[in-house]
């Protein structure tokens, strides 16, 4: 492994890591607040969960350190020891607790992932075997009314330049505007997929017959990648998905040229 390998697998959770990188490990860098919400419970139950643990290694060591036969250290002994109604209060307590704090941040965190935002844009979301469809609609330019369509395959390993990544380039991929509230539904037209987006924070089930919604917020501008996440088929991952998040300028100018080409 070289010299900046190990760097990367060192701090890689500071790295920007909008793709899957190299000798990653750990939740790509964050590029919505979903997402930053999700690490922030997990780093606080994280720490919650190493409190737990230490204190109940220490408690199996020190009975096993000093009760491990009936002739024990400063004269403790557990053959007389049969019950203790403090003991089983302070363990019917405190973990009834720890669950409510633990309870509280994850269910402000789970009803603020439902909650609906007036949208600024909507982009509809078709999951095929095996390739995505995607629609804007109702944009005017002048006069006239337009729906945008077009299907996203993956990029053939033939086909691929040099900086792409493999498995993960599309032809075609989807432009929103960054710092926008953005309504994404969701379906399929065949059999179950699921369009996930690590660093965005999204992962919602495409269904036959159901829409699905969830709320889209990029934070800053980047390039963000993902894949399918349900087992829908022989060529179930070869279903990339590439979100590429620029300012409203850029966004309405790339939308304004493929409606009017």
């Amino acid at each position: 492994m070289t010299f900046l390998a190990v760097f990367q697998f060192i701090f890689a959770s500071s790295i920007f890591n909008d793709a899957p990188h190299f000798s990653q490990y750990g939740i790509q860098t964050s590029g919505s607040p979903v997402l930053t919400a999700m690490l922030s419970f997990h780093h606080y139950l994280m720490v919650v969960l190493i409190v737990i643990g230490t204190s109940v290694f220490y408690f199996l060591w020190y009975i096993f350190t000093n009760f491990s036969n009936d002739k024990t250290q400063a004269g403790n002994t557990v053959a007389k020891f049969s019950h203790s109604n403090d003991l089983e209060i302070s363990w019917t307590i405190l973990p009834a607790v720890i669950l409510l704090f633990l309870a509280i941040p994850s269910f402000s965190l789970l009803y603020s992932l439902d909650e609906s935002i007036n949208p600024a844009l909507t982009l509809k979301v078709v999951g095929h075997q095996w390739y995505w469809s995607y629609e804007y609609s109702g944009f005017v330019f002048g006069e006239n009314q337009y729906n945008l369509e077009f299907d996203s395959y993956m990029v053939n390993d033939a086909d691929l330049r040099r900086g792409m990544f493999r498995c993960l380039e599309v032809d075609n991929r989807v432009h929103i505007p960054s710092k926008t509230h953005i309504r994404v539904i969701v379906t399929s037209s065949d059999v179950l997929h699921s369009w996930a987006v690590p660093s965005l924070g999204i992962k919602i089930d495409a269904c036959p017959g159901r829409l699905s919604q969830i709320s889209l917020y990029a934070q800053r501008n980047s390039t963000y990648f993902g894949q399918c996440s349900e087992i829908c088929g022989i060529n179930h991952g070869f279903m990339p998905i590439v979100v590429t998040a620029e300012s409203k300028k850029k966004f309405f100018r790339w939308l304004s040229w493929n409606c009017n080409r």
